[in-house]
């Protein structure tokens, strides 16, 4: 009788070991990574942030930089982004941001390009130059729609 006793309650304390380790793991991730980085956190604003993800990359000439460290709503329903940039990585005031994605169905991100001013940003600065984020569907439909204008100004009926 006391073996499945003893057999329990190791069972219930690796359990729980394990548990915590995991708990640890997703609550401190994120404020670990934010509290022990260097460097500053800027905002952009875009109309629509499709399939971008919490924790992306941010990066400059394909290089990443940084990372996205919040997504909300303003009160006009618009996506704001916080993201955070490596110390040492001066970007211009003009600097524009472009959600790109990393192949046709590849996962998103967002892509930096440095303007030409000669004041950087600072911690809390917004960027002020956006791309919102382009939807495949979207894309497709347009070039669809393209092929048959192209085909009915030549006069020929387009393919079922």
């Amino acid at each position: 009788m006391k073996q499945p006793i003893k057999e329990a309650v190791v069972g219930g304390v690796v359990f729980a070991v394990f548990a915590s380790i995991v708990l640890f793991s997703y609550t401190v991730r994120g404020t670990m990574a934010r509290a022990t980085d260097t460097g500053y956190v800027v905002s952009a604003t875009f109309n629509r942030i499709d399939g971008l993800p919490a924790n992306g990359a941010v990066r400059v000439g394909g290089i990443q930089v940084g990372s996205i460290v919040d997504q909300r709503l303003d009160e006009h329903f618009r996506a704001v982004v916080t993201l955070h940039v490596d110390d040492g990585v001066e970007l211009p005031t003009d600097t524009s941001a472009a959600i790109l994605t990393e192949s046709l169905f590849g996962s998103k991100y967002i892509e930096l390009e440095p303007g030409g001013d000669a004041t950087m940003l600072r911690n809390g600065d917004a960027i002020k130059f956006t791309q919102d984020s382009l939807v495949v569907s979207d894309l497709l439909d347009l070039i669809i729609a393209e092929g048959r204008a192209n085909l009915a100004k030549k006069g020929e009926a387009p393919a079922p």
